[in-house]
């Protein structure tokens, strides 16, 4: 049996493998970049607002901060209390190009002793969670030059 594979948040990302991209709006008025997506009207507040227009976010960019998640977070998350909590490192970066910072999990086996700010690091697709029948997908941060 194969698994189905979900966006954990539709409209969010798409594409695959060196295609994978996070997917912004920008207002056509002012040209703000938005991620998480805005639908219905620009969040800035000098601008008379424009059409949204949904645009693929830049694939790298660099780390602005970073840490280390040492406690299981509450529901709606979905982690197995029967088993050990993993810790794992959430990464903000900078999108220079739309002046913006995207924050998300770093890929599976990068911790915070493989990070610095600074660093260049690239969006790549990643599992959110999985049961038998489906696989939610999601994003990760990975410094550039470290394979899967």
């Amino acid at each position: 049996m194969s698994r189905t594979r979900t966006p954990a948040v539709s409209g969010w990302f798409a594409g695959e493998g060196d295609a994978f991209r996070l997917l912004g709006t920008r207002c056509s008025d002012c040209a703000a970049v938005f991620f998480p997506r805005e639908d219905a009207h620009c969040r800035n507040p000098d601008c008379p607002g424009g059409t949204l227009v949904e645009t693929p976010l830049s694939r790298r960019g660099r780390i602005w901060s970073y840490t280390d998640s040492r406690y299981r977070p509450p529901s709606p998350y979905v982690s197995n209390p029967e088993l050990p909590w993993e810790p794992y490192a959430l990464i903000a970066v900078e999108l220079k190009s739309e002046r913006i910072v995207v924050l998300g999990q770093a890929a599976p086996g990068i911790t915070v002793a493989d990070l610095a700010v600074g660093m260049e690091v690239e969006v790549v697709p990643g599992v959110l969670h999985e049961d038998t029948e489906t696989t939610w997908t999601t994003w990760n941060w990975r410094p550039t030059g470290v394979r899967a």
